[in-house]
């Protein structure tokens, strides 16, 4: 039992690692980080309810996480090949695709619940 809470220790230690090199070095990661702090300041600003909570909530995280999955995509493929291929363009393009994507629905989040508000 020792040796697993060990490994799940070195696990948390090396995530936060991650999550803090984010910050340091990811602009895009930081620009999040503060659009993030501004829903949390107008949800509580605003008084919104539980359940418009758990969407603002659900949507920053899944805004990061998709910031930190399109870093860790762009930093594989930089990791595989400097030079440039359709395949490697193809990767880094698609995963800033994803990004955009939740960026957008982020937006309509946004609307759809500070929008009766203002």
């Amino acid at each position: 039992m020792k040796e697993v809470i060990k490994r799940h220790t070195i696990s948390f230690k090396n995530a936060l690692s991650g999550l803090w090199w984010a910050v340091k070095s990811q602009p895009n990661f930081r620009v999040h980080l503060v659009l993030a702090s501004l829903a949390i300041c107008l949800s509580w600003y605003f008084g919104i309810t539980s359940t418009e909570w758990a969407i603002i909530i659900f949507t920053i995280v899944l805004g990061l996480s998709a910031e930190l999955i399109n870093t860790a995509l762009e930093s594989m493929t930089d990791l595989i090949t400097r030079e440039w291929k359709m395949e490697a363009k193809i990767a880094k393009d698609v995963s800033a695709g994803m990004m955009l994507t939740v960026a957008a629905g982020a937006i309509v989040v946004a609307i759809a619940v500070f929008g009766q508000y203002i």
